[in-house]
C-alpha cells in the first residue's frame, strides 16, 4: 500500500538531477493517485504536496490522450515564466519539474531518463488497495 512520505528520503535524487541542469527550480516525485513521494530542496512540504496534486491531474490528462492516440512518454507544458516537465518514473509513479524559460529541455529530459534507468525500481509505487467495505 502506498503511504505519504514522512522523511523525504528520495529527495536527494531530485536534488542531484536539479544540480545537473541550470534553470530547473523544483522537482517532485508523486504517485498516479497524487501522493507525494519526494521533493527537492527549496520546496516546503505544503507546496510540494500542492504541486504533486496539480501535476497528478495534468499527467492523467496527458496519459489519457497520449495513450489513446500516440503512446505517452512525457509532457512539456509551456507557461509565460517557464515549463512544467512530466515524465514516468516507474510503476504508478511520475516525475514533475518546474523550470525557468532558459532551461535546456534536452538536458533535463536526458537527466530524467538517466535517473529512471539508474534507480527506477526504487521510485516505484504499488497501487493503493481499496480497504473500504462495500456494503
Amino acid at each position: 500500500m502506498t503511504r505519504p512520505i514522512t522523511d523525504n528520503r528520495l529527495g536527494f535524487l531530485l536534488d542531484r538531477t536539479l544540480q545537473g541542469v541550470s534553470g530547473v527550480k523544483h522537482g517532485v516525485l508523486f504517485t498516479d493517485d497524487g501522493l507525494l513521494k519526494a521533493y527537492s530542496t527549496g520546496l516546503h512540504r505544503d507546496e510540494a504536496e500542492r504541486l504533486a496534486a496539480s501535476l497528478t491531474a495534468q499527467a492523467a490528462l496527458a496519459r489519457q490522450d497520449g495513450e489513446h492516440y500516440f503512446g505517452w512518454q512525457q509532457s512539456v507544458i509551456e507557461y509565460n515564466s517557464g515549463y512544467v516537465v512530466l515524465a514516468p518514473a516507474a510503476l504508478n509513479t511520475r516525475l514533475g519539474f518546474i523550470t525557468t524559460p532558459e532551461v535546456s529541455l534536452g538536458d533535463l529530459t536526458l537527466k530524467l531518463a538517466e535517473l529512471v534507468q539508474r534507480v527506477g525500481e526504487e521510485l516505484a509505487s504499488e497501487p493503493r488497495q481499496d480497504i473500504g467495505s462495500s456494503a
